[in-house]
């Protein structure tokens, strides 16, 4: 990567933000415009792939699953295959933090690639002194 232009991962939060229009949707969409204009780069971990797949599985179906997929693909974004070095990265934040197998393999992508972790999910503030993060606004909880 070229390191005079910023790097972005985007969270399965994010991803989803952008996809159900929710509040945070409209900075995804300026990094993606930035991204397919060349000023920046957006990377996915794929565990962001199988997030979106299986969490459009238990809300909605198979054929909306399969589509949410072929979307990302087309997006301006790198998908970001396993490394061993990002691995042992996640283990860490695993063991370290109470953060999914997911999350800790995404911030560990982060963290890696020096970049900027765009995200909607609190579990992510534990790791906010290793890695630069662009909160997107949490969903509130209801009682």
């Amino acid at each position: 990567m070229n390191a005079a232009i910023d790097c972005y991962v985007l969270d399965t939060s994010a991803v989803l933000a952008l996809i159900e229009q929710e509040p945070g949707a409209e900075v995804v969409e300026r990094l993606l415009t930035q991204a397919h204009e060349g000023e920046v780069h957006v990377l996915l971990s794929f565990m962001t792939f199988m997030e979106v797949f299986y969490i459009t599985l238990q809300e909605r179906d198979e054929s909306e699953a399969k589509l949410r997929l072929e979307l990302m693909k087309a997006l301006p974004v790198l998908r970001v295959e396993s490394s061993q070095t990002t691995g042992i990265t996640a283990s860490e934040y695993k063991a370290r933090h109470h953060l999914s197998v997911a999350d800790a393999w995404i911030a560990a992508l982060a963290r890696e690639q020096r970049a900027i972790l765009v995200h909607k999910d609190p579990e992510f503030d534990q790791v906010e002194a290793d890695i630069l993060v662009l909160k997107l606004p949490y969903k509130r909880v209801t009682p």
